[in-house]
């Protein structure tokens, strides 16, 4: 019997709130399916479960804040299917508790829906409370209307901008930065980069390209930061129990402002293997997502470095902290125009200053100069990422 638990989806994390369950008992799920979705101080996350088998017990229901660990499920694995399939099916709910979040409304019991609408309890509930009929909603592209599927209230989107509570996660980014204070010991190495081939380079793709297909320069920007770190194993990975992991794969957290303050870096995998195209593509999807409050839990966790771009402003650099348990970040100011040398001459280039921070226990200064040295390479030609 395979134990499915509440997991830690950062290291700022503690607890969090079940919200929704989208299996049963008795259904089957893959690797990867989404099962769960949870409140934490980030927004709700889609939790996915990462054993094959078939939904047994579900210890927790919805409503219930449960520490970081705590068994939410069990799942029947397939060698045990055989036998455990009548035990699952006889499985008494449990009683939802009352959950501090929802309000009295959503508390109460969901109105009956006709048998051929697919809808959630919990978006049933919400459809109630906010007078909406549920048959006026389209559902999700798996044809079931979830909670995603369903507006919040006006007050409820006052507070919690769209799905997220951002006093708590300005919380939450607090906590992670005094430990990242306490616990690691930084150092900062910068460089400035000229950045007017990649600009050029840029130019010349998006002006041959249909709207749809156009880049922005943070595509081939994260390919050439993935490329460099993939040179400097010492910059990529996690620390922790007093242990470096490398990681043989690049899986970049992108730092991403959301309207109305906070801050969240869901991770991108493979950002070293995939193509500036394909990087533009998850970026477009991520980014919105991110906004929304609608992360999966790989998301949060699977970031082995972090990139952080200031983007279009007048911010010159950034000197970021590192999020535990990774150990490096990237920091980029606004590509500025700026004098610069180019053989005998001065002439006026596109420059974004780079800035590594490394952790003291993995690596030093000489890994930083390595990586900003190679990334500058790579942005020189922009045309090979």
């Amino acid at each position: 019997m395979i134990e499915f638990k509440m997991p830690s989806l950062g290291a700022d994390m503690e607890a969090a709130t079940l919200v929704e369950w989208f299996k049963a008992p008795g259904d089957r799920v893959e690797r990867g399916d989404i099962i769960a979705l949870v409140e934490t101080q980030k927004g709700a996350i889609e939790i996915e479960v990462f054993n094959e088998g078939i939904i047994g017990e579900q210890r927790i229901q919805p409503g219930r804040k449960v520490p970081v660990g705590t068994v939410l499920a069990t799942i029947v694995g397939p060698a045990e299917e055989e036998a455990s399939i009548p035990a699952v099916k006889t499985t008494k709910p449990v009683e939802p508790r009352p959950q501090e979040r929802l309000t009295r409304a959503e508390e109460a019991p969901a109105p009956a829906t006709p048998p051929s609408l697919r809808i959630t309890p919990a978006a049933r509930r919400r459809a109630a409370a906010l007078g909406i009929s549920p048959e006026s909603l389209a559902p999700g592209s798996d044809g079931i209307i979830g909670l995603a599927q369903v507006p919040t209230g006006p007050e409820r989107a006052h507070r919690r901008g769209a799905g997220l509570d951002l006093d708590e996660m300005r919380k939450a980014i607090g906590a992670a930065m005094v430990r990242s204070h306490r616990d690691i010991p930084h150092y900062w190495v910068m460089h400035a980069i000229d950045a007017t081939p990649l600009f050029e380079w840029l130019e010349t793709q998006n002006a041959i390209r249909p709207m749809e297909r156009r880049l922005l320069y943070i595509a081939p920007l994260m390919k050439a930061v993935a490329l460099a770190l993939k040179q400097v194993p010492e910059l990529n990975g996690h620390y922790k129990d007093g242990v470096f992991r490398p990681s043989p794969a690049v899986h970049m957290g992108l730092a991403t402002a959301l309207r109305g303050g906070g801050l969240i870096a869901p991770a991108i995998r493979d950002a070293d293997s995939r193509t500036v195209d394909e990087l533009m593509d998850v970026i477009a999807e991520l980014v919105p997502r991110a906004r929304l409050g609608r992360l999966r839990s790989s998301e949060m966790t699977d970031g082995t470095v972090t990139l952080s771009n200031l983007g279009e402003g007048n911010a010159d650099s950034v000197f970021p902290l590192i999020y535990p348990n990774q150990v490096a970040i990237v920091g980029c100011g606004t590509a500025c125009p700026r004098p610069w040398v180019v053989g005998n001459a001065v002439a006026i280039r596109q420059v974004i200053q780079v800035t590594l921070a490394g952790d003291h226990r993995v690596s030093h200064g000489r890994h930083a100069a390595q990586f900003l040295t190679r990334l500058s390479e790579l942005l020189a030609h922009p045309e090979g990422l």
